[in-house]
């Protein structure tokens, strides 16, 4: 019976095909070549004017369809439609940022579509620049200078909404430990504050009280990040606020019973740390300390996360012999003198990944500056130590260094300290026997007020971070000035820089990098 039944089905099978009798529609359709699209590149609040090429042919509205529909590559937001014409002709509105751009030509009666994409850039007047922190009357203002469009712009804080804050201090990106949104931090004697990454626009929830589990006001001199965490020092205290995978707080001051100086050290060169070592320096005891708050954990059986820097040495030597301690350039870590200023480097002597710290001391007339080399104390990743001696040298004959208003900056190229008094820079080669400083340029007449090395984030620009960075002020206007270090070698005294005007006095400089 099931082979009867199979059969008929076949049967019907074959009768109903035998009446089809191939009335189908073919329509021939006018293919479009699209061409004549290419990546674009745009500022916010201009054009955007695209005449696409088709090929051969009518491609008329009514029988076909156009569509132009961008989608930000960065995030995961619908896509957006800027036009429904042949040709484009929009007005970006856009945020900066980078967007895959698609035209669509669509056969109105079939259905059937073609498409192609290109890349589209959009950019603000803000959107890559130096960031130029000044004080106007002792109140903070950021001015900008542009790579963009080449103009230096003027208070960009001024229609943001934001309060005045007095006393500048620094202006600084922490893109990569903070909300993508808004990475970039002023900091101010009055508090800090967030500031958006677009044009540094600025709301209520970015004032750095949001960011902060105390009761009283932190005022960073600096953030300093390192691992899953990052540090501050608030008057004579420092906080540490934890981020592995959480939006952590800044919670109660870290050092009990001492007070530290307003600098943080910290490896800035490898990029994974798991349990990052910091160092502060204890001002009442005058020695260098330890801080790894991942000690005060279980697992690493819950010892006190501040200690001496022997005491740390020995804790890492139990963790894992041979491993503790890298170098010998000084035998016992520094005591009994007084801080006068500490700077992280990328600069790695041994390749150890760990960036020197160098801390700049006093012994009266005398001064002495240690290289310290910080790391992780479980080594799981980049650093195979936990702390290194990396340098040391008597810096007592090198004249007016400890000025009591002397600027200093170390490269991240090779062994070389610049500081500056009043007009004059000067560089010290601490590879040599004795060492002496050198005078590298004079700017007569001014007076520096800025003098540092910008770490560049992003690959593409991490050479740049052996140019010095100088502001200097005179009657009142301040100007910027970049050395290019990569061809001197770190020797600016015939280095013809590049030179920016039209600021007040300068506090600080930092390069903002593109984002997107």
């Amino acid at each position: 019976m099931r082979k009867i039944a199979y059969v008929f089905m076949l049967m019907l099978f074959a009768a109903s095909c035998s009446q089809d009798k191939g009335n189908y529609d073919y329509v021939d359709l006018k293919e479009p070549v699209i061409s004549g699209l290419q990546d674009q590149s745009v500022l916010t609040f201009s054009t955007l004017n695209i005449v696409p090429d088709l090929g051969d042919g009518d491609f008329g509205t009514g029988e076909y369809s156009f569509e132009w529909k961008v989608i930000d590559r960065n995030s995961v937001a619908d896509p957006i439609v800027i036009g429904t014409e042949r040709n484009l002709q929009y007005e970006v509105v856009l945020p900066p940022g980078s967007y895959a751009l698609y035209f669509t030509v669509t056969d109105v009666g079939s259905g059937i579509y073609w498409q192609k994409e290109v890349s589209l850039t959009v950019s603000s007047s803000m959107s890559e620049g130096w960031m130029v922190l000044c004080s106007e009357n002792g109140l903070a203002r950021l001015d900008m200078v542009s790579v963009v469009t080449g103009e230096t712009m003027t208070d960009v804080l001024r229609a943001s909404g934001m309060p005045h804050m007095k006393g500048p201090r620094k202006i600084q990106w922490l893109s990569d430990k903070t909300d993508a949104s808004s990475p970039f931090y002023l900091l101010t004697d009055d508090g800090a504050t967030r500031l958006g990454k677009d044009a540094f626009e600025w709301k209520p929830e970015y004032d750095f009280s949001y960011e902060v589990a105390v009761q009283d006001k932190l005022t960073p001199h600096s953030i300093v990040s390192a691992g899953f965490g990052k540090m501050i020092v608030s008057g004579t205290d420092a906080h540490y606020c934890e981020i592995m995978g959480i939006d952590g707080l800044y919670g109660s001051a870290v050092n009990k019973g001492f007070a530290v100086a307003p600098y943080v050290g910290a490896n800035v060169l490898a990029t994974q740390i798991y349990a990052a070592v910091y160092m502060l320096y204890d001002i009442d005891g005058r020695r260098l300390v330890a801080y790894c708050p991942l000690l005060a954990t279980n697992d690493l059986g819950g010892l006190d996360p501040v200690a001496g820097m022997d005491e740390m040495g020995q804790i890492a030597e139990g963790m894992a012999p041979g491993a503790g301690v890298l170098g010998t350039a000084f035998d016992r870590w520094p005591e009994g003198m007084d801080f006068v200023y500490m700077e992280n480097t990328r600069y790695d002597p041994g390749n150890a990944k760990m960036g020197l710290t160098y801390v700049l001391l006093s012994d009266g007339p005398s001064c002495h500056l240690y290289g310290v080399q910080l790391g992780d104390i479980l080594r799981y990743a980049d650093c195979t130590y936990v702390l290194g001696k990396g340098y040391y040298g008597d810096l007592s004959q090198c004249s007016d260094i400890l000025d009591e208003e002397a600027l200093y900056a170390f490269s991240s190229l090779k062994n070389y300290m610049y500081y500056a008094v009043y007009d004059t820079v000067y560089r010290v080669d601490l590879s040599a026997s004795p060492v002496r400083e050198e005078v590298q340029f004079t700017l007569r007449g001014e007076k520096i007020t800025c003098l540092k090395f910008n770490l560049y984030q992003k690959t593409e620009n991490l050479q740049k971070s052996y140019d010095l960075v100088v502001g200097s002020v005179k009657n009142g206007k301040g100007t910027l000035r970049v050395y290019d270090g990569r061809v001197s070698d770190g020797d600016f005294s015939e280095v013809e820089p590049v030179v920016y005007d039209g600021f007040a006095e300068i506090v600080d400089a930092a390069y903002k990098e593109r984002i997107y």
